[in-house]
């Protein structure tokens, strides 16, 4: 996979794609990244990447110019088969699907801005899919474009040494749930104990379990999610279990 990033701080990403799993990714050869700063295509000698508002209104807008430019400057036969993808809050909400479904491009662009907001021209030029990553606001596309970045990355074959931990995450495939509580060595630590079925070697039991308790976790912080989807008999059974323990303790 071949990644740009379009921002006028690439400075911000370096450290980031230089690290821990998209370093190896780039080491292996399944990754590659390419910087660009778009302030480089801007026309005026001040370098001018953003401009006010027409009509008036707080705030500054990226410019059509120099950021539609920069993604000009890409390959024609690259921007062919790529999914270009602006980071922005007018959009919908960036989730586990879509980041599977973004893993099997060949190529990604981000547009990654900066203030604002975009010139709308640039939505309807480069024609990108709008992404958000939550119903806040940051001051720049830097950090929600690491997040897509990480999001995706580690779902390509080859960057995990094993794809299962990817499989089994929360919101997975094999799991729509929220994750399960995990323990490790040592087995008793300041009067708190790994729960026994763990220590069973019983492997039928701690899958029942880890779904039981990752469907706990999903009704304690995100009961929305079973709105989202249809629960198999077993499911059912284990939220039912869950919501008469869960209202004991309350």
């Amino acid at each position: 996979m071949k990644i740009y990033i379009l921002t006028i701080f690439p400075e911000i990403f370096e450290p980031f794609i230089s690290s821990s799993i998209l370093k190896e990714a780039q080491k292996k050869g399944i990754v590659q990244f390419v910087l660009v700063n778009f302030r480089d295509f801007a026309k005026d000698k001040h370098k001018s990447v953003d401009d006010i508002p027409y009509g008036g209104g707080s705030g500054m807008i990226i410019k059509v110019e120099p950021l539609y430019e920069a993604f000009m400057s890409i390959p024609e036969q690259e921007r062919m088969k790529a999914e270009t993808i602006i980071l922005t809050p007018r959009a919908p909400i960036f989730n586990q699907q879509t980041a599977r479904e973004l893993a099997k491009n060949e190529v990604l662009i981000l547009l990654s801005g900066h203030y604002k907001d975009y010139d709308e021209r640039i939505f309807l030029l480069t024609k990108a899919k709008r992404i958000s990553i939550g119903d806040y606001v940051l001051s720049s596309g830097e950090i929600p474009a690491m997040v897509v970045i990480d999001a995706v990355v580690r779902l390509v074959p080859g960057v995990l040494g094993d794809i299962s931990s990817a499989e089994t995450d929360s919101f997975g495939p094999s799991n729509p749930f929220l994750g399960y509580p995990s323990y490790t060595r040592p087995a008793r630590y300041m009067g708190l104990h790994v729960p026994e079925v763990l220590l069973s070697g019983n492997h039928e039991r701690i899958k029942l379990w880890r779904l039981k308790e990752s469907i706990r976790e999903t009704y304690r912080y995100r009961r929305d999610i079973f709105e989202k989807i249809e629960l198999n008999p077993q499911q059912r059974k284990l939220l039912d279990e869950v919501i008469s323990e869960e209202g004991r303790l309350n």
